[in-house]
């Protein structure tokens, strides 16, 4: 039976567009996330290397660093403005009984936001404007700001997968709201964790390739060699904890929300020595198809023990469980993040190896293509983390409590396909624009670098401070604001 029969057997007609459209936001949303999480941090990192080291050259790249942050999170402005509207306009019946119950998480988002964005500001303005400390100093609560937005957003996404921090009035309406239990649920620590460190590990991999590929076309200055360097390291450094944290959240979703575990890992009936899948694909009768099986290792990754009890999809009636294609999705997606989770572990033994017994980078160009694709699959894992878990809690958006289908718009079916396209249109404008700006940034920067304005002898683009006094117009400094590619030294004020 095809796919989308599947999924929207038994519910109103607008649930399979409401969902695609959720998805589609949500999915596109979160390749943006990474950068507007951690890159505060990692810009940062290298900010205060620079003056710590006095190196010019860290000085340049977190710079430049933060004119790319500034651009995503501009970006990140319109697709997490249009999520936002989304909650009310595709799912009103979860909003108007739930929403003053888990809303505060929403709020805090709105807060950070705010707070970000006048530290952006300050921190893009302070470039040669401000003393060398001063400007460090005033943009150290960026990353706070940045992990508090993260802090609201999944204080409301554990809610909605431990609802907790209420109680219901005779009509099922939730009254007497805990708010300390409502953002602290069961869910929210490992959820929380997971997430922030898989942001660092995602952007950290992600800035490196854009060096690791500078480094594959020959480009074997210190410039990238830096560039790749610090993200990569901290990308290195959390990679193996996030494959604990990862484990770890895993075993709470096995005692916290079983029946998503047994969809995770397509356990049809509650069972011990329980075989664990790679891959496969779960049926309607409960049969497996494909995928490679391993006796008894999901009992023992559940519980350290072979005769560990798993609970199983056919513990609930149908109606209050993902159905076989959604189990199947769910098990995939969870198979991929957790394969790309290792490929990336075995990467950083060879990055830690090297460095260990050479104190050098890699010189195997193997590792450097390795390097560049390690973002790609940074983002797919975290892709794939979102599916598993928001489709592994189906039926449910507030587990347990509501479903789905009762919370979706009344909005027509056809009504929502059109918002579905509009919404396609308008972010393939977005992100082809995303693109083009970083794309000319780059062409900006490398023109400053390579073809520009002549440095005073002795100089090269590299090692042009960003702070200090400017530079009469046409003496030493390359083309742009500060040296980074666009006009004389009045320009910078502009």
């Amino acid at each position: 039976m095809h796919l989308a029969v599947l999924l929207q057997a038994d519910v109103p007609a607008q649930m399979l567009p409401a969902r695609s459209l959720m998805a589609f936001t949500l999915g596109s949303h979160i390749v943006l996330v990474p950068l507007g999480v951690a890159m505060p941090l990692i810009t940062l990192i290298m900010h205060g290397y620079g003056l710590r080291r006095g190196d010019a050259t860290a000085l340049l790249l977190a710079r430049r660093w933060s004119a790319v942050m500034a651009v995503q999170f501009a970006i990140g402005v319109v697709t997490g403005t249009v999520l936002s509207f989304e909650f009310g306009l595709l799912w009103p019946g979860m909003m108007g009984r739930w929403g003053d119950v888990f809303g505060i998480g929403f709020g805090v988002e709105a807060w950070a936001f705010f707070l970000e964005a006048v530290l952006i500001a300050i921190y893009l303005y302070g470039w040669r404007r401000l003393p060398a400390r001063a400007h460090f100093l005033l943009a150290l609560p960026l990353p706070a700001a940045a992990l508090l937005g993260a802090f609201g957003i999944l204080a409301a996404n554990s809610w909605m997968n431990t609802p907790q921090g209420f109680t219901l009035d005779s009509a099922g309406n939730p009254v007497g709201v805990n708010v300390r239990q409502a953002v602290f649920t069961p869910m929210f620590g490992p959820q929380y964790w997971h997430f922030v460190v898989a942001m660092l590990v995602t952007a950290g991999y992600v800035v490196a390739g854009v060096y690791a590929t500078g480094w594959l076309r020959g480009r074997r200055d210190r410039y990238h060699r830096l560039g790749f360097t610090v993200p990569f390291t901290l990308a290195a450094v959390f990679t193996p904890v996030q494959f604990v944290l990862g484990d770890s959240i895993a075993r709470q979703v096995f005692h916290k929300q079983p029946v998503k575990f047994a969809a995770m890992e397509i356990v049809w009936k509650t069972d011990t020595h329980v075989p664990e899948y790679l891959f496969g694909r779960l049926h309607p009768d409960g049969t497996v198809t494909g995928g490679i099986r391993i006796p008894q290792l999901d009992s023992i990754l559940a519980g350290f023990r072979a005769d560990t009890r798993v609970t199983g999809l056919t513990s609930v009636s149908a109606s209050d469980r993902p159905t076989a294609a959604e189990a199947t999705i769910a098990h995939w997606a969870f198979d991929i993040m957790v394969g790309i989770g290792s490929v990336l572990v075995l990467l950083v033994l060879w990055y830690a190896l090297v460095w260990l017994r050479h104190r050098r980078l890699p010189a195997s160009p193997w590792f450097f293509r390795c390097a560049a694709l390690a973002g790609f699959a940074s983002v797919a894992a975290v892709e794939c983390g979102w599916i598993t878990t928001e489709v592994g809690r189906q039926p449910w958006i507030v587990y347990w409590n509501m479903r789905v289908a009762d919370a979706v718009t009344p909005t027509g079916a056809a009504g929502v396909w059109t918002m579905l396209a509009v919404v396609v249109t308008v972010y393939a404008v977005v992100f082809a624009s995303f693109l083009a700006v970083l794309l000319h940034m780059r062409a900006r920067w490398r023109l400053a670098d390579e073809t520009g304005r002549r440095p005073p002898a002795g100089h090269t683009p590299e090692t042009y401070a960003p702070y200090g006094p400017r530079p009469a117009a046409g003496v030493g400094q390359p083309p742009g604001p500060g040296g980074d590619g666009a006009g004389p030294p009045t320009g910078d004020r502009a």
